[in-house]
């Protein structure tokens, strides 16, 4: 699903390339891998508070935070949304989408006007297979971030865990009330 709302398609990419080489994922490709990196995506503005990419959507889109800060929500089953975090310059999103057809796991959303570059599945596996050294330095970089992710994600379910009230702590409070 393609969100229009205010979002803004930039034609002139040239003035760009600069901030997309600062983009992790595109840092240690040479001039030339970027040079095509960039003629393949698109650089995009959006409006405060407009979806870049929405839950449960499935799309083949991958990102690459420009200028400005997005928020990272997803939601709840009663359709409570909850902010995990906010993405800057630098920043990605939708790596998943990259290697698999899966559903968005949460709602991007701009927090203020910002500008993304973004480039379709296909046009990644067609730089792929006509790059593979650069392809070798890219990947490496993504499964490096999907890994800080996933060590993220597993701190916040040790803590989680950790404050988790188990039965023995149930029986103690009971034991304590009623023998006061």
């Amino acid at each position: 699903m393609a969100y229009t709302g205010t979002m803004h398609i930039i034609e002139n990419k040239t003035q760009w390339e600069d901030l997309v080489g600062h983009i992790l994922t595109f840092k240690y490709l040479n001039k030339q891998e970027l040079s095509i990196i960039l003629k393949a995506g698109s650089i995009i503005t959006y409006e405060t508070d407009e979806i870049l990419a929405k839950e449960g959507e499935l799309e083949p889109w991958f990102f690459g935070i420009l200028e400005g800060t997005v928020s990272v929500s997803v939601s709840e089953k009663n359709k409570k949304e909850t902010y995990m975090n906010s993405l800057g310059p630098g920043d990605i999103f939708g790596e998943a989408g990259i290697f698999l057809n899966v559903p968005r796991t949460a709602t991007i959303t701009a927090m203020g006007p910002c500008t993304v570059f973004r480039i379709h599945r296909n046009d990644l596996s067609a730089f792929f297979k006509q790059n593979p050294v650069a392809t070798n330095k890219m990947l490496l970089v993504i499964i490096y971030g999907l890994l800080r992710k996933l060590r993220a994600a597993n701190l916040e379910l040790a803590f989680e865990r950790r404050e988790d009230i188990d039965q023995s702590d149930i029986d103690a409070m009971v034991d304590r009330i009623l023998n006061t």
